[in-house]
């Protein structure tokens, strides 16, 4: 990887496609820390589970959050949701402070935003009927009509390609198959015609022959609905077919965002560098190839790293700068940022 010094800066510059669009979800430097107990009494630290944290969601954009387990992405997620609660920072929704909000405004944003999770059997109630499972959020939400709710269902279904709906709304999860689960779970998040889908790796648990067709149709439904999508995967391989910017975490941080091409085309963090080396190549002229991967595991959230916390792992460690202090977002391409002194213009760094 080369660079220009005179492009890695933290100003911003280039142009995307999202760009005169409203904001719809600003995260600004959000820490969610959850306290730990020695046998229940005692503090004995933190998990620093998302630790300053800065995203923003414009309208009908879909985004990735690519990660490793424990990196968190689900926290972060968790978060977004309303579950977590936030420790510092804030996250606004058309503008309004997700802390700030009263109960009926807390029932309103919930509304606006879906919930696909990642085990469809998982999430899907066994003594609930179809019909039952996708009307349940109309009523809590105060759609009165049972006609109403009926024409909605019905819509939905169709929309996710659960047809003829008429044939599945009496049976039960165990009834259907797994990608018919997960177009349930899918058109139960649409059900209440959200602004805002959050998908928590919602093809891991499918066979891979419907993993693509899933994420198409989620990409169907985004284009058609305008709708905001968040991403939680691990697989870099499935991002390409779905999103439109990714953003890679790593112990509590993002450390990269770019353009989908962008970002896969021409990986500047080290880490995404290991990211990318572990995902599976269906070539199979390249089956055998051994690649290398930074050595060591995650670190704890309790205790991270002082500094840029993939240090211990990086294969560009420079003594005396990665471990004492955070590095800044830097700018090697326009639209493209890395937190990593690699790209600082005032060191003369290694190249990868």
């Amino acid at each position: 990887m080369t660079m220009d010094k005179t492009t890695a800066k933290k100003s911003a510059g280039g142009k995307s496609k999202m760009d005169g669009k409203e904001t719809l979800l600003s995260i600004q430097d959000l820490r969610v820390w959850f306290e730990l107990r020695r046998f229940g009494f005692g503090r004995a630290g933190h998990v620093r589970a998302v630790d300053g944290v800065n995203l923003d969601l414009k309208q009908g954009e879909a985004i990735a959050i690519v990660g490793e387990s424990g990196c968190g992405k689900s926290s972060l997620m968790k978060t977004i949701l309303g579950i977590n609660e936030i420790t510092e920072g804030k996250i606004t929704f058309e503008g309004r402070n997700l802390a700030d909000m009263s109960k009926s405004e807390l029932d309103w944003y919930r509304s606006q935003v879906g919930y696909v999770q990642q085990d469809p059997f998982g999430a899907l109630a066994p003594f609930m009927t179809i019909e039952r499972i996708l009307e349940e959020p109309l009523i809590i939400h105060g759609v009165k009509s049972k006609q109403e709710r009926m024409r909605r269902i019905l819509k939905v279904m169709e929309e996710v390609k659960l047809t003829p709906p008429e044939d599945l709304l009496d049976k039960y999860p165990h009834m259907i198959s797994g990608g018919q689960q997960q177009r349930v779970v899918i058109a139960r998040a649409m059900i209440l015609e959200p602004k805002l889908i959050v998908a928590d790796e919602p093809v891991s648990m499918l066979d891979a022959s419907v993993r693509v067709e899933i994420l198409r149709l989620l990409r169907g439904l985004q284009e058609t609905h305008n709708l905001a999508v968040i991403y939680i995967t691990h697989d870099l391989s499935t991002v390409r077919y779905f999103s439109e910017r990714i953003f890679v975490m790593y112990a509590g941080k993002l450390v990269e965002k770019a353009q989908v091409d962008e970002l896969l085309e021409s990986p500047k963090h080290p880490y995404t560098l290991a990211l990318l080396a572990a995902t599976s190549d269906p070539d199979a002229d390249n089956a055998l190839e051994i690649k290398e991967v930074p050595p060591g595991e995650p670190p704890s959230l309790v205790n991270p790293p002082s500094g840029c916390r993939f240090h211990p792992r990086c294969p560009y460690f420079m003594e005396n700068v990665c471990e004492v202090e955070v590095p800044p977002e830097f700018e090697p391409e326009p639209q493209h940022f890395a937190a990593c002194f690699l790209f600082d213009p005032e060191i003369d760094a290694p190249a990868p």
